[in-house]
């Protein structure tokens, strides 16, 4: 089931219209949004069946990557985030359901999560595939950051959500996630906009665009800085974005795209959650000799090698992440008939890490080389549609990184070597789809994919002593293949309604990090990590009783083997968190998006909208050891709830935008957010605190007949009006092992460092935008 969230009646007759001819797949977006192709639509009614059919006439040239039937896909657009100070990825998916977003290392590195699954990381996006205009931002090890996502620069972004190997290969576990850029023809000229606010926030940022039938250029960039609420948090960051589509032919198209981040980012430590209520925002903790209750510090060698530690504030040690992300591809899109489109792109993506972020100081190149094509022939059997998609893909990343030791010096001075690693990854996959529509009212869709993967790497330890230096070599030689089949099942019985079914697998093999952290979060040997498989079980309705309501519903059911679990060891482990396999778990929950428009003659202006997502994960089987200096025990975690997945979450709004008269362009929202309590530690013991909070926004884009003042945008925006303060992010933490042979209590527990950022207290922001 493809869905839009923001969908209204009109859309939504179109886009079923549409998978009822097959002419394309079902999308949550009308189809010139996405090919700037016309579309001509007429319109009649079927008394028989009592079903509209809708005649769309144009090439649909789209990959069936960028728009996969049968998922439930959520989808996010311009108007939604435009209006507000949208600093980060958490902005543009903020009210999509099944969405989650926890804050990693930095002020845009957001931890997105879908269904729950990404949520137990402390950095970056896992356990999807992420794209960008269709060109891949996942690394061959399943790494992608939201650091390089300004969403000035965007469109849109659509949320395709369940287990989706089928199509997207490795690491697509819970689906994937592409953002779409906005195009040059709808920009149409040169805009400069500034955004400003608390904690000394500036984004200053331009977008130029142009376009016709012969080409569509985009080119954004923004330079970011600000101080950051919690202290040694200050940043800057910026980011250049570039998409050009050159027509050759009527056949031939030709599509270049950039994108280059800096992040130069000071770093605060993850606090327990002791700290955390005592002193959240990290105040007073410059001077770890004579800091104040609930400051969080590390201890580094003195003389960066072995022997006597110090204790240091991330101030004096100079904690901090200064990364750059360059991506650079190419794509050919050939129509060997209008029914026939042959894709091929190659993609370069580098990413350089110099991030001392505890003890140590992680350094290194991840270079990545990606090649994908496929072929879509939108044909019919008899006088069904059938579309038939075939891919294949191949990446591949070196990398070389070194580990060291921080000093006490300042300035994240670093000591001597910890560890090197240097390898390889690599995976080929191949795929295929086939999308029926065998009758007027039902749709099917079958698939299979499978991906052939391949680590290679070493790392040497460095174990130092006053009288020596011995190193120890630890090797991982591994190999995976898995295949993904899938299935799903479209009913529409009426223009009013759409009910779903699918079930979908997907599998994510351990990236070379992982096997080289061991549960204490030193790096040594944990190299029999196994690859995650999931099989789901989706059951959805999409239902437009009247053209004022838009109501999805969506029920799932996954069933895990090996999950891939990570948690924290503690800020003053070199590594700090590591990661092991849980042999069988289950994830289900239900997924709820509405919006209404409750005075549609007299007030259309008004909107209510709401998201909701209910989540319940917990192992199946699953036995941990835990382990002092004197004895070892083991515990069945079987039955309890994952660490990590938040069990409810919501986001209601209430908005408001006058469509005519000499308030016209006037509008804004309120906007409340509720995260539930959930677990950090596999025990069961220890839990984040929930969280409400209410955001107010108030913009007006001036009508066209206010000559040049048109041009002019402006908003207002309060975050967290009642100053609430609450975890905005808090990764798993392991549980302890008592003298006595016993678990850990709370009260131990809830001094394990290395867990909880907290979010922004109440905070102002502004900002103008002028296009020429």
């Amino acid at each position: 089931m493809n869905t839009s969230f923001e969908s209204s009646r009109p859309l939504g007759s179109l886009v079923l219209g549409c998978v009822f001819l097959g002419a394309f797949p079902a999308h949550a977006q009308p189809f010139q949004a996405r090919s700037r192709k016309t579309v001509t639509v007429a319109s009649s009614v079927n008394q028989k069946q009592n079903v509209e059919s809708i005649l769309v006439r144009g090439a649909a040239r789209g990959s069936a990557l960028l728009r996969p039937v049968g998922e439930t896909t959520y989808s996010s657009d311009h108007i939604d985030f435009a209006h507000r100070a949208a600093q980060s990825v958490a902005d543009m998916v903020a009210t999509l359901p099944g969405v989650t977003v926890l804050q990693g290392n930095g002020p845009r590195d957001n931890v997105v999560s879908v269904r729950g699954s990404g949520a137990r990381q402390s950095w970056g996006l896992k356990n999807l595939q992420i794209t960008e205009d269709g060109f891949p931002m996942t690394q061959p090890d399943g790494t992608a950051r939201a650091d390089l996502i300004d969403p000035h620069a965007y469109e849109g972004v659509d949320v395709s959500q369940g287990p989706a190997s089928t199509l997207y290969g490795n690491y697509a576990i819970n689906g994937a996630i592409n953002f779409r850029t906005r195009n040059g023809a709808d920009i149409h000229g040169l805009e400069l906009g500034s955004d400003f606010g608390s904690f000394g926030l500036f984004n200053n940022y331009a977008t130029i665009g142009a376009g016709n039938k012969r080409y569509d250029f985009m080119l954004f960039g923004s330079d970011v800085r600000g101080k950051g609420f919690i202290a040694n948090s200050q940043y800057n960051t910026s980011t250049e974005n570039m998409r050009l589509r050159v027509n050759l032919t009527s056949s031939d198209r030709l599509v270049l795209k950039f994108v280059n981040n800096v992040t130069d980012t000071s770093l605060p430590l993850r606090l327990s959650l002791n700290q955390f209520r005592s002193n959240p925002y990290q105040n007073g903790c410059a001077n770890a000799a004579s800091a104040v209750a609930g400051c969080a510090s590390v201890n580094l060698l003195v003389n960066g090698a072995y022997g006597a530690h110090q204790a240091t504030s991330p101030q004096q040690a100079g904690l901090g992440r200064f990364d750059r992300r360059t991506i650079v591809g190419l794509r050919w899109e050939h129509d060997f008939d209008p029914r026939t489109t042959w894709h091929t792109q190659f993609t370069y993506d580098q990413r350089h890490t110099d991030q001392p972020t505890s003890t140590t100081a992680f350094v290194g190149p991840f270079n990545s080389y990606n090649v994908q094509t496929d072929w879509t022939n939108r044909g019919r059997i008899g006088k069904t549609p059938l579309t038939s998609f075939v891919g294949a893909s191949f990446d591949y990343m070196d990398y070389g990184y070194q580990v060291y030791n921080l000093t006490p010096q300042g300035g994240a001075t670093r000591g001597a070597l910890n560890s090197t690693s240097y390898g390889h990854q690599w995976n080929i996959g191949l795929r295929f789809q086939e999308d029926w529509q065998f009758s007027p009212l039902w749709h099917a869709v079958v698939g299979l994919g499978g991906t052939q993967s391949d680590v290679g790497a070493v790392q040497t330890l460095y174990n130092r002593s006053a009288r020596s230096t011995a190193l120890q070599n630890i090797t991982a030689n591994r190999r995976f293949f898995n295949l993904a089949p899938e299935a799903s099942l479209v009913y529409t019985p009426t223009k009013d309604w759409t009910l779903h079914t699918r079930v979908g697998t997907a599998y994510a093999t351990p990236g070379y990090s992982s096997f080289f952290v061991t549960p204490q979060g030193n790096y040594g040997n944990n190299t029999q990590l196994k690859s995650e498989t999931s099989l789901g079980f989706d059951l959805g309705v999409e239902w437009h009783p009247s053209p004022s309501i838009n109501i999805q519903a969506t029920g799932f059911y996954e069933f895990y083997r090996n999950e891939l679990v990570s948690q924290s060891a503690g800020v003053n482990t070199p590594a700090g968190s590591y990661t092991f396999n849980a042999p069988a778990s289950e994830h289900r929950g239900i997924e709820l998006g509405a919006t209404w428009q409750p005075l549609r003659a007299s007030l259309p202006g008004a909107r209510l909208k709401l998201s909701y997502t209910y989540g319940n994960q917990i192992y199946t089987k699953y036995t941990e050891t835990l382990s002092n200096s004197t004895l070892a025990q083991s515990f069945a975690r079987k039955g309890n709830l994952i660490p990590g997945v938040i069990p409810h979450f919501l986001d209601a709004r209430v908005l408001y935008n006058q469509p005519d008269g000499w308030l016209q362009g006037l509008g804004g929202f309120a906007e409340v957010t509720w995260r539930s309590t959930f677990f950090l530690d596999n025990a069961n013991i220890l839990k984040a605190p929930s969280y409400a909070l209410l955001n107010l926004e108030i913009h007006y884009d001036p009508p066209p007949r206010m000559g040049w003042v048109h041009r002019l945008h402006s908003y207002f925006e309060v975050q967290n009006v009642t100053n609430q303060v609450y975890a905005a992010g808090a990764t798993d933490i392991s549980d302890t092992l008592l003298p006595t042979g016993q678990q850990a209590g709370r009260s131990v527990l809830a001094n394990k460092t290395g867990s909880i950022y907290a979010g922004s207290p109440r905070a102002f922001f502004g900002g103008v935008r002028i296009k020429f």
